[in-house]
């Protein structure tokens, strides 16, 4: 898995999402942030208006570190596009199911295959490294899908990319699209996985499991519809999971969220994985009770880590152990008697939370062990970013 390439396709995917439209100078912004951040590929599509050139151009000319790659359809005019933007690496897609070829394109497999080899050889004959990505694999009969990968690879596609792209499948079908594209061509595998039954995380680590090269991603796991792999869940899934030694910018997850809903005007949702304000809030009165004894015991990750902060929240559910862990931030010694009191007390307000405490340093608290004695204990709390 320490192998395992990552493309971030916010500029290209995630502005496919609906109300996301980024302006040249946040384009830039992004693609800067991305390349620090550590991702090896960033995807954008320069046939989509002027403004995306532009941005493009400007892109090449930043000395990013990271690899630009030029998206666009398996046709010379895209390819042209991409050329006159003086890219090195163009990705072209063409679909390969049937209900897409005789629905969208009302063309046959054989004019299919036709129509992306030659787009292909016109890339090549340009000098250009390409993907090839077969759209609506996931869909496609088998045997048609294994024989296009395998003519494709042969006309020169550098990459091959394999897309779930109505989300439709289990992981162990995805490890299998994977095996079988692995047959078909000696090329790397990129992967690009839907969201729309929640699986597209899942299926991403099971396509890397069964030999894909490269997962696509982008912040927050915007796109089409409701998305793709999301960069925060899948970056940190590789290091807890699979002990993945790359050296990404994890604590840049949150503030790259952030960033791009303050330019789409779309609050992060609290309960998103790694980065929502509720993925390192704690609640119930257990829960509270053992963090602030050892933080590791309802958090597989210090908010730190990824650029968030660790929040308590008090109220009806606290506990003798919060309220006492609260009197001591106040500055109160407390007893048993005072902490199951104010425990009642918050109980029978009958207001559900009545607040919430962001915890941002390291902090030498209190908490109620017994009714004779009070055991201290240690809250290792992140900086906010």
């Amino acid at each position: 898995m320490s192998r395992l390439k990552i493309l971030d396709s916010t500029l290209r995917e995630g502005e496919q999402s609906v109300g996301v439209s980024f302006t040249r100078r946040q384009r830039i912004q992004i693609a800067w942030m991305l390349d620090y951040f550590g991702v090896d590929s960033i995807e954008i599509s320069p046939a989509v208006s002027q403004s995306h050139r532009e941005s493009l151009q400007e892109m090449m000319k930043a000395g990013l570190s990271t690899q630009i790659v030029s998206h666009g359809r398996a046709l010379p005019e895209d390819v042209d596009v991409s050329r006159a933007c003086d890219v090195e690496w163009v990705a072209m897609y063409h679909s390969v199911s049937d209900i897409h070829l005789s629905s969208k394109l009302h063309i046959s497999r054989e004019a299919a295959l036709e129509r992306s080899i030659r787009a292909v050889e016109y890339a090549k004959s340009h000098g250009l490294k390409l993907r090839f990505t077969v759209e609506d694999a996931s869909r496609a009969d088998p045997e048609y899908l294994s024989h296009f990968i395998s003519e494709i690879s042969k006309a020169g596609a550098d990459r091959i990319g394999i897309p779930d792209t109505v989300g439709i499948m289990l992981p162990q079908g995805m490890a299998k699209l994977v095996e079988l594209a692995r047959k078909a061509t000696n090329r790397p595998i990129d992967v690009h996985c839907h969201n729309d039954l929640g699986l597209a995380l899942a299926n991403s680590l099971a396509a890397a499991e069964a030999g894909a090269d490269q997962i696509h991603v982008t912040i927050d796991g915007l796109g089409e519809r409701v998305g793709i792999t999301s960069l925060a869940e899948l970056t940190m899934a590789l290091k807890l999971l699979y002990n993945s030694n790359r050296s990404f910018r994890y604590e840049m997850l949150s503030e790259l969220s952030k960033l791009v809903s303050s330019y789409t005007n779309n609050p992060v949702p609290a309960t998103r994985p790694i980065v929502g304000k509720n993925a390192h809030t704690h609640k119930a009165g257990t829960h509270l009770a053992a963090m602030i004894r050892n933080p590791e015991a309802y958090e597989i990750i210090p908010p730190r880590l990824v650029g968030n902060t660790r929040r308590l929240v008090f109220g009806e559910l606290s506990g003798k152990n919060g309220a006492a862990y609260l009197l001591r931030i106040l500055g109160v010694e407390p007893t048993m008697e005072m902490s199951k009191a104010i425990a009642i007390g918050l109980k029978n307000l009958q207001c559900g939370d009545l607040f919430e405490l962001a915890v941002d340093d390291r902090l030498e608290v209190k908490a109620l062990e017994s009714e004779s004695k009070i055991k201290q204990a240690e809250v290792f709390a992140s900086s906010s970013n």
